[in-house]
Protein backbone atom coordinates (compact mmCIF):
# COMPACT_ATOMS: atom_id res chain seq x y z
CA UNK A 1 0.00 0.00 0.00
CA UNK A 2 1.52 3.52 -1.07
CA UNK A 3 2.64 5.90 1.43
CA UNK A 4 -0.43 8.19 2.29
CA UNK A 5 1.92 11.13 1.91
CA UNK A 6 2.84 9.69 -1.56
CA UNK A 7 -0.62 9.89 -2.10
CA UNK A 8 -1.74 13.51 -1.32
CA UNK A 9 1.19 14.67 -3.47
CA UNK A 10 0.25 12.56 -6.21
CA UNK A 11 -3.64 13.84 -5.72
CA UNK A 12 -2.49 17.59 -5.42
CA UNK A 13 -0.24 17.15 -8.50
CA UNK A 14 -2.72 16.23 -10.65
CA UNK A 15 -5.32 18.70 -9.67
CA UNK A 16 -2.07 21.65 -10.26
CA UNK A 17 -2.19 19.93 -13.56
CA UNK A 18 -5.74 20.47 -14.12
CA UNK A 19 -6.26 23.60 -12.73
CA UNK A 20 -3.12 24.72 -15.42
CA UNK A 21 -4.68 22.89 -18.30
CA UNK A 22 -8.29 24.88 -17.87
CA UNK A 23 -6.76 28.12 -16.99
CA UNK A 24 -5.96 29.40 -20.92
CA UNK A 25 -10.04 27.87 -21.56
CA UNK A 26 -11.39 29.85 -18.65
CA UNK A 27 -9.55 32.76 -19.67
CA UNK A 28 -10.35 32.59 -23.51
CA UNK A 29 -14.16 32.58 -22.32
CA UNK A 30 -13.54 35.48 -19.75
CA UNK A 31 -11.61 38.03 -22.42
CA UNK A 32 -14.99 37.23 -25.21
CA UNK A 33 -17.35 38.86 -22.06
CA UNK A 34 -18.14 42.24 -22.30
CA UNK A 35 -19.82 43.34 -18.90
CA UNK A 36 -22.22 46.42 -18.51
CA UNK A 37 -22.55 47.43 -14.89
CA UNK A 38 -25.21 49.12 -13.36
CA UNK A 39 -25.78 50.22 -10.00
CA UNK A 40 -29.55 49.59 -9.44
CA UNK A 41 -31.34 45.97 -9.09
CA UNK A 42 -32.92 44.40 -12.11
CA UNK A 43 -36.35 45.58 -13.18
CA UNK A 44 -36.04 49.53 -12.97
CA UNK A 45 -35.22 51.70 -15.90
CA UNK A 46 -31.59 51.63 -15.87
CA UNK A 47 -31.27 47.88 -15.73
CA UNK A 48 -33.63 47.68 -18.70
CA UNK A 49 -31.91 50.60 -20.33
CA UNK A 50 -28.63 48.47 -20.04
CA UNK A 51 -30.46 45.21 -21.09
CA UNK A 52 -31.29 46.64 -24.20
CA UNK A 53 -28.11 47.64 -25.21
CA UNK A 54 -26.03 44.99 -24.19
CA UNK A 55 -28.54 42.78 -26.90
CA UNK A 56 -28.04 45.81 -29.43
CA UNK A 57 -23.74 45.80 -28.62
CA UNK A 58 -24.31 41.38 -28.93
CA UNK A 59 -25.54 42.26 -32.55
CA UNK A 60 -22.56 44.59 -33.02
CA UNK A 61 -20.22 41.71 -32.27
CA UNK A 62 -19.06 43.17 -29.13
CA UNK A 63 -19.26 39.37 -28.25
CA UNK A 64 -20.93 38.01 -25.35
CA UNK A 65 -22.24 40.92 -23.46
CA UNK A 66 -23.66 40.73 -20.00
CA UNK A 67 -25.47 43.05 -17.44
CA UNK A 68 -24.52 43.06 -13.86
CA UNK A 69 -26.09 44.80 -11.12
CA UNK A 70 -24.28 46.09 -8.68
CA UNK A 71 -26.79 48.41 -6.35
CA UNK A 72 -26.14 50.63 -3.51
CA UNK A 73 -24.79 54.50 -2.94
CA UNK A 74 -26.85 55.66 -5.56
CA UNK A 75 -24.57 53.95 -7.96
CA UNK A 76 -21.08 54.72 -6.36
CA UNK A 77 -20.25 51.02 -5.45
CA UNK A 78 -20.91 50.27 -9.31
CA UNK A 79 -18.84 53.57 -10.53
CA UNK A 80 -15.86 52.08 -8.03
CA UNK A 81 -16.57 48.55 -9.23
CA UNK A 82 -15.71 50.44 -12.82
CA UNK A 83 -12.85 51.94 -11.98
CA UNK A 84 -10.44 48.66 -10.30
CA UNK A 85 -11.42 46.95 -13.91
CA UNK A 86 -9.30 46.45 -16.00
CA UNK A 87 -9.06 49.36 -18.68
CA UNK A 88 -9.74 47.23 -21.67
CA UNK A 89 -12.74 48.63 -22.09
CA UNK A 90 -14.12 45.51 -21.35
CA UNK A 91 -16.20 46.42 -18.17
CA UNK A 92 -18.74 49.77 -18.73
CA UNK A 93 -20.43 51.69 -16.34
CA UNK A 94 -24.13 52.82 -17.60
CA UNK A 95 -24.65 55.44 -14.72
CA UNK A 96 -26.97 58.81 -14.20
CA UNK A 97 -25.70 61.86 -14.77
CA UNK A 98 -26.14 63.77 -11.20
CA UNK A 99 -23.02 61.20 -10.52
CA UNK A 100 -20.94 63.57 -12.72
CA UNK A 101 -22.90 67.26 -12.30
CA UNK A 102 -24.27 67.24 -8.95
CA UNK A 103 -22.75 65.13 -6.76
CA UNK A 104 -19.00 66.73 -7.40
CA UNK A 105 -21.37 69.80 -5.50
CA UNK A 106 -22.58 68.48 -2.98
CA UNK A 107 -20.36 65.57 -1.36
CA UNK A 108 -17.91 67.11 0.77
CA UNK A 109 -15.97 64.04 -0.47
CA UNK A 110 -16.14 61.58 -3.36
CA UNK A 111 -14.56 57.79 -3.17
CA UNK A 112 -14.17 58.88 -6.83
CA UNK A 113 -12.55 61.53 -9.29
CA UNK A 114 -16.05 62.71 -11.66
CA UNK A 115 -13.32 64.28 -14.03
CA UNK A 116 -10.31 61.35 -13.84
CA UNK A 117 -11.25 58.21 -13.32
CA UNK A 118 -14.41 57.08 -16.25
CA UNK A 119 -14.54 58.74 -19.29
CA UNK A 120 -17.66 58.65 -21.33
CA UNK A 121 -17.67 56.89 -24.41
CA UNK A 122 -21.38 57.97 -25.12
CA UNK A 123 -24.79 59.89 -24.11
CA UNK A 124 -27.62 57.53 -24.17
CA UNK A 125 -30.91 58.67 -22.78
CA UNK A 126 -32.32 61.48 -21.39
CA UNK A 127 -34.66 60.89 -17.95
CA UNK A 128 -36.83 64.14 -18.36
CA UNK A 129 -38.95 65.19 -14.77
CA UNK A 130 -41.68 67.03 -14.50
CA UNK A 131 -43.37 69.27 -11.89
CA UNK A 132 -47.08 67.35 -11.39
CA UNK A 133 -50.00 68.52 -8.80
CA UNK A 134 -52.90 66.90 -8.22
CA UNK A 135 -55.76 67.07 -10.61
CA UNK A 136 -58.52 69.32 -8.37
CA UNK A 137 -55.69 71.58 -7.31
CA UNK A 138 -56.47 75.75 -7.68
CA UNK A 139 -53.66 75.79 -10.22
CA UNK A 140 -53.28 74.49 -13.69
CA UNK A 141 -50.07 76.25 -15.15
CA UNK A 142 -46.64 77.55 -13.21
CA UNK A 143 -47.75 81.00 -13.18
CA UNK A 144 -51.29 80.09 -11.51
CA UNK A 145 -48.90 77.77 -9.10
CA UNK A 146 -46.79 81.01 -8.35
CA UNK A 147 -49.86 82.94 -7.84
CA UNK A 148 -51.22 80.70 -5.55
CA UNK A 149 -47.89 80.43 -3.39
CA UNK A 150 -47.98 84.28 -3.16
CA UNK A 151 -51.64 83.91 -1.11
CA UNK A 152 -51.06 80.60 0.30
CA UNK A 153 -46.82 81.50 1.23
CA UNK A 154 -47.50 78.49 4.15
CA UNK A 155 -48.83 75.59 2.05
CA UNK A 156 -45.94 75.48 -0.36
CA UNK A 157 -44.04 72.13 -0.64
CA UNK A 158 -42.38 69.93 -3.22
CA UNK A 159 -42.56 66.19 -2.79
CA UNK A 160 -39.25 64.70 -3.88
CA UNK A 161 -38.39 61.20 -3.88
CA UNK A 162 -34.50 62.14 -3.20
CA UNK A 163 -33.25 65.04 -1.52
CA UNK A 164 -30.41 66.90 -2.95
CA UNK A 165 -31.31 66.29 -6.72
CA UNK A 166 -32.07 68.27 -9.47
CA UNK A 167 -35.67 68.68 -8.41
CA UNK A 168 -35.01 69.74 -4.71
CA UNK A 169 -32.42 72.67 -6.65
CA UNK A 170 -34.76 73.37 -8.84
CA UNK A 171 -37.19 74.43 -6.33
CA UNK A 172 -34.75 76.09 -4.27
CA UNK A 173 -33.87 78.45 -7.48
CA UNK A 174 -37.59 78.81 -7.68
CA UNK A 175 -37.87 80.10 -4.15
CA UNK A 176 -34.87 82.59 -4.27
CA UNK A 177 -35.79 84.48 -7.48
CA UNK A 178 -39.56 84.33 -6.52
CA UNK A 179 -38.82 85.71 -2.38
CA UNK A 180 -41.07 82.93 -1.85
CA UNK A 181 -40.76 79.62 0.03
CA UNK A 182 -40.83 76.06 -1.96
CA UNK A 183 -40.39 73.41 1.46
CA UNK A 184 -38.63 70.34 0.45
CA UNK A 185 -40.51 67.32 1.69
CA UNK A 186 -38.38 64.03 1.02
CA UNK A 187 -40.14 61.07 0.99
CA UNK A 188 -38.09 57.12 0.46
CA UNK A 189 -38.86 56.77 -3.63
CA UNK A 190 -41.78 58.20 -5.74
CA UNK A 191 -44.47 55.91 -4.65
CA UNK A 192 -45.06 57.33 -1.32
CA UNK A 193 -44.35 60.82 -2.30
CA UNK A 194 -46.51 60.40 -5.43
CA UNK A 195 -49.65 59.23 -3.22
CA UNK A 196 -49.21 62.73 -1.13
CA UNK A 197 -49.20 64.57 -4.25
CA UNK A 198 -52.51 62.96 -5.50
CA UNK A 199 -54.03 63.64 -2.76
CA UNK A 200 -53.03 67.30 -2.57
CA UNK A 201 -51.01 66.37 0.91
CA UNK A 202 -48.16 68.13 -0.80
CA UNK A 203 -48.85 71.21 -3.16
CA UNK A 204 -46.58 70.04 -6.16
CA UNK A 205 -43.74 67.12 -6.69
CA UNK A 206 -41.02 66.16 -8.84
CA UNK A 207 -40.20 63.30 -10.21
CA UNK A 208 -39.35 61.25 -13.45
CA UNK A 209 -41.31 61.31 -16.27
CA UNK A 210 -41.30 57.72 -16.28
CA UNK A 211 -42.87 57.49 -12.74
CA UNK A 212 -45.32 59.88 -13.29
CA UNK A 213 -46.73 58.90 -16.44
CA UNK A 214 -49.16 55.90 -15.24
CA UNK A 215 -51.11 58.32 -13.01
CA UNK A 216 -50.93 61.03 -15.40
CA UNK A 217 -52.64 58.90 -17.80
CA UNK A 218 -55.03 57.74 -15.52
CA UNK A 219 -56.07 61.31 -14.82
CA UNK A 220 -54.67 61.47 -10.94
CA UNK A 221 -51.77 63.60 -11.86
CA UNK A 222 -51.44 67.30 -13.85
CA UNK A 223 -48.66 67.92 -15.59
CA UNK A 224 -47.23 71.98 -14.73
CA UNK A 225 -44.16 71.86 -16.70
CA UNK A 226 -41.43 69.34 -18.44
CA UNK A 227 -37.86 69.42 -17.60
CA UNK A 228 -35.40 71.04 -20.10
CA UNK A 229 -35.49 73.51 -23.49
CA UNK A 230 -37.99 71.26 -25.51
CA UNK A 231 -41.13 69.84 -25.19
CA UNK A 232 -40.69 66.18 -24.81
CA UNK A 233 -42.26 63.17 -27.62
CA UNK A 234 -44.28 61.37 -25.06
CA UNK A 235 -45.50 64.66 -24.24
CA UNK A 236 -46.02 67.08 -26.82
CA UNK A 237 -49.16 69.00 -25.25
CA UNK A 238 -47.44 69.66 -21.85
CA UNK A 239 -45.22 72.72 -21.94
CA UNK A 240 -41.32 72.71 -20.46
CA UNK A 241 -40.95 75.30 -17.33
CA UNK A 242 -37.98 77.12 -19.42
CA UNK A 243 -40.79 78.18 -22.29
CA UNK A 244 -43.33 79.39 -19.24
CA UNK A 245 -40.46 81.88 -17.92
CA UNK A 246 -38.92 79.36 -14.98
CA UNK A 247 -35.89 78.57 -16.13
CA UNK A 248 -34.30 77.03 -13.12
CA UNK A 249 -35.57 73.05 -13.97
CA UNK A 250 -33.55 73.98 -17.41
CA UNK A 251 -31.07 71.14 -16.12
CA UNK A 252 -33.33 69.07 -14.43
CA UNK A 253 -33.35 66.88 -17.21
CA UNK A 254 -31.13 63.73 -16.05
CA UNK A 255 -29.44 61.62 -18.31
CA UNK A 256 -27.64 57.98 -19.45
CA UNK A 257 -24.22 58.27 -20.20
CA UNK A 258 -21.79 54.74 -20.75
CA UNK A 259 -18.54 54.98 -18.84
CA UNK A 260 -14.60 53.10 -18.85
CA UNK A 261 -12.00 53.25 -17.37
CA UNK A 262 -9.97 56.66 -18.44
CA UNK A 263 -7.28 54.08 -19.29
CA UNK A 264 -8.93 52.73 -21.72
CA UNK A 265 -6.63 53.08 -25.17
CA UNK A 266 -8.31 55.41 -27.28
CA UNK A 267 -8.88 53.28 -30.02
CA UNK A 268 -11.18 50.85 -28.16
CA UNK A 269 -13.15 53.98 -26.58
CA UNK A 270 -13.92 54.88 -30.21
CA UNK A 271 -14.65 51.55 -30.89
CA UNK A 272 -17.37 51.48 -27.82
CA UNK A 273 -18.39 54.71 -28.86
CA UNK A 274 -19.12 53.87 -32.41
CA UNK A 275 -21.29 50.75 -31.21
CA UNK A 276 -23.59 52.71 -28.38
CA UNK A 277 -24.25 55.14 -31.20
CA UNK A 278 -25.01 52.69 -33.93
CA UNK A 279 -27.00 50.99 -31.00
CA UNK A 280 -28.83 53.94 -30.19
CA UNK A 281 -30.17 54.16 -34.12
CA UNK A 282 -31.75 50.74 -33.96
CA UNK A 283 -35.74 51.47 -34.52
CA UNK A 284 -36.46 48.69 -32.08
CA UNK A 285 -34.06 49.66 -29.28
CA UNK A 286 -35.50 52.89 -29.64
CA UNK A 287 -38.98 52.06 -29.26
CA UNK A 288 -38.61 50.21 -26.42
CA UNK A 289 -36.27 52.82 -24.65
CA UNK A 290 -39.11 55.23 -25.08
CA UNK A 291 -41.54 52.63 -23.40
CA UNK A 292 -39.35 52.83 -20.56
CA UNK A 293 -40.32 57.15 -20.41
CA UNK A 294 -36.41 57.61 -21.69
CA UNK A 295 -35.37 59.80 -24.75
CA UNK A 296 -32.68 58.42 -26.80
CA UNK A 297 -30.05 61.09 -27.76
CA UNK A 298 -27.08 59.32 -28.67
CA UNK A 299 -23.75 61.17 -28.95
CA UNK A 300 -20.49 60.64 -28.51
CA UNK A 301 -18.09 60.64 -25.57
CA UNK A 302 -16.95 64.51 -25.94
CA UNK A 303 -20.73 65.94 -26.28
CA UNK A 304 -21.27 63.41 -23.11
CA UNK A 305 -18.62 65.39 -21.25
CA UNK A 306 -18.89 68.66 -22.62
CA UNK A 307 -22.74 68.62 -21.35
CA UNK A 308 -21.61 67.15 -17.99
CA UNK A 309 -19.16 70.42 -17.45
CA UNK A 310 -21.79 72.75 -18.60
CA UNK A 311 -24.91 71.55 -15.93
CA UNK A 312 -22.26 71.14 -13.34
CA UNK A 313 -20.96 75.02 -13.81
CA UNK A 314 -24.92 75.93 -14.08
CA UNK A 315 -26.03 74.15 -10.71
CA UNK A 316 -22.59 75.31 -8.93
CA UNK A 317 -24.20 78.79 -7.59
CA UNK A 318 -27.41 77.58 -6.92
CA UNK A 319 -25.75 74.60 -4.41
CA UNK A 320 -23.15 77.09 -2.72
CA UNK A 321 -26.75 79.07 -2.44
CA UNK A 322 -28.32 76.90 -0.89
CA UNK A 323 -25.77 75.33 1.43
CA UNK A 324 -26.70 71.89 1.22
CA UNK A 325 -24.28 68.74 1.94
CA UNK A 326 -25.21 65.09 1.27
CA UNK A 327 -25.02 62.76 3.53
CA UNK A 328 -24.42 59.32 2.95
Amino acid sequence: MKNPLCRRKALTGFLFALTCAASPLTHAQDSDITRIVVGFAPGGAADSLARIYAEQLRQEGLGNVLVENKPGASSRLALEYVKKAPADGKTIFIGPSPMFTIFPLTYKKLSYDPDKDLVPVALLTDVPTVIATAVDAPYKTLDQYVQWLKQNPAQGSLGLASIGSAGHLGAFALSKELGLTVTPTPYRGASPMLVDVVSGNVSMGWDAVASMMPLYRGNKLRFLGVSGTRRIRALPDVPTAFEQGYPQFQYATSWYGAYVSASTPEATQQRLQDAFLKASQNPAAVSKLENLGLEVVGKSGAQARERMLAERAAWSPVVKASGFVAQD
